[in-house]
């Protein structure tokens, strides 16, 4: 039977109610894509946390999970992926299935082939290549979208670094930054000997070929966009929350978003009309579907500059969901899965770009991703349930009741807590503990986190009780201190 072209945001919204295909969100937690299920029909979570204990009707968690030395976001995918339990479970939801993720890999194509599922993303190894910070860089200046102004190239000591800096005008106080990595783990700041000798102990920085930018003050911004086959969609944009020590032991690691974004009407058409640019490159490249672009906003020159480019479902889709125009059209994943399920549909994208970007409606939100801050390996006997959350005024933290994601919090004095780590498993310096989402504000405008703020991190990070390993005593699970979200 011939499906007939699907027309406008009606006809998709209709389409997504009505889905019959297995939708399959692969993940160590749901939190990117959660309520996406509240839009679209058979869609899934696949997790290796269990954050709702049994009680999400959509998500699925694999009984029977061992304690494994995981290394990546990868590495758990592909752990659920030939997982017995979920091979069997994706088998009861119906045939010719499709997998979303992350972040995955070569392998995970193949475990997912074997399972019955058709990856919703383009190619792992295109990915892989798009996700290089040098590469990123090369494809924005192809593109017409200025990086903060920078070298490209190899350093095995601080004054070979010295001289491709001073070769390039950019001083001696200096960003430097690994091809990859995420939450500012490969990212280094160094004005010194001392600074690079301090790094490159802990890490390869002379095996690769390296960004080498000039420091700026600068406030950093994000923003989702989908490459459709019409154009690219341009989400809302938002601030970023990075590098605040209450939050995170990364200096510049991503910490959370609230929004919209604090820029001027001129800054934010710039960078809806620099990541249209940046679509257009992406297709190019044989890439389509969803992408995620940090900028960064000079506070002395009021230029905006590429930051990054994240092909990839990003830490700020469950941001982008919530948004006044996801509700006025779709939440912009959906437009992504429409480019990897069979069907013709037409959309203006032109139209949906302009009301996306209207803000006569602007709904505020915020959300935090508590990391472990301190050196301590602990196995956890406590921590606090997902749910819904009060702030009393005296700054203590409650639990208010049971929910399934944050579309059900009614104001600033409420946040959904999304719990990932339980008891029975280990905090250690780094580890993601649980994310926290909210209407209004956590961060000011000159980058200082409200004092609102701090009283829900002090009342989450309150709930956690743990007891300390020997220090011959290792964790039976190695270092997970990446970006779980």
């Amino acid at each position: 039977m011939t499906v007939p072209t699907l027309r406008g945001t009606s006809d998709l919204r209709e389409f997504f109610r009505t889905n019959t295909t297995p939708i399959f969100f692969i993940s160590p937690t749901a939190f990117n894509l959660l309520g996406i299920d509240r839009w679209v029909r058979n869609f899934h979570y696949v997790t290796y946390f269990d954050s709702f204990e049994g009680s999400h009707p959509n998500v699925f968690v694999p009984r029977a999970r061992e304690a494994r030395d995981f290394r990546s976001i990868e590495d758990i995918c592909n752990y659920l992926l030939s997982h017995a339990e979920t091979v069997e479970w994706f088998g009861r939801h119906g045939k010719d299935g499709r997998a979303v993720f992350v972040m995955f890999d070569e392998e995970s194509e193949q475990l997912a082939a074997e399972a019955g599922l058709t990856i919703a993303h383009p190619p792992a190894a295109l990915r892989h290549r798009i996700d290089s910070k040098i590469v990123t860089t090369q494809l924005g200046n192809d593109a017409g979208v200025p990086s903060v102004p920078n070298v490209l190239g190899r350093a095995s000591t601080y004054a070979e670094l010295s001289a491709l800096a001073g070769g390039a005008g950019l001083g001696a106080d200096l960003v430097v930054q690994m091809p990859y990595g995420d939450s500012g783990k490969t990212t280094f700041f160094i004005r010194s000997a001392a600074d690079w000798d301090r790094y490159a102990a802990k890490d390869p920085l002379h095996e690769h070929e390296l960004k080498v930018m000039k420091r700026i003050d600068h406030r950093a911004v994000a923003v989702e966009a989908v490459l459709t086959r019409h154009g690219t969609l341009v989400g809302p944009l938002m601030n970023d929350i990075t590098g605040h020590p209450e939050l995170t032991p990364y200096r510049g690691g991503w910490a959370g978003n609230d929004y919209p974004a604090t820029l001027t009407a001129a800054q934010k058409q710039r960078a809806r009309d620099l990541t249209a640019r940046l679509g257009n490159r992406l297709a190019r490249e044989g890439y389509r579907g969803f992408f995620e672009v940090d900028y960064l906003v000079d506070l002395d020159t009021d230029e905006l500059y590429l930051g990054e480019l994240n092909p990839r479902i990003s830490g700020i889709s469950s941001m982008t969901n919530v948004t006044a125009g996801a509700y006025a059209d779709l939440p912009l994943f959906l437009f992504h899965l429409l480019e990897y399920l069979d069907l013709d549909y037409t959309i203006d994208v032109d139209e949906i770009n302009q009301r996306w970007s209207r803000e006569a409606a602007v709904d505020v939100w915020s959300q935090i991703i508590i990391k472990e801050t301190s050196d301590a390996v602990e196995l956890l006997t406590q921590t606090p349930h997902t749910g819904i959350y009060h702030l009393e005024s005296d700054g203590a933290v409650g639990f208010r009741r049971w929910g399934n994601d944050w579309h059900g919090i009614v104001n600033e004095s409420e946040a959904f807590y999304l719990r990932i780590l339980a008891p029975g498993d280990y905090r250690y310096p780094g580890a993601d503990l649980g994310a926290l989402v909210t209407r209004g504000r956590l961060q000011t405008d000159d980058n200082r986190l409200e004092a609102r703020c701090l009283q829900w991190i002090d009342g989450v990070r309150g709930q956690f009780a743990g007891t300390p390993l020997a220090p011959q005593e290792p964790p039976p699970v190695g270092p997970l201190a990446f970006k779980m979200t």
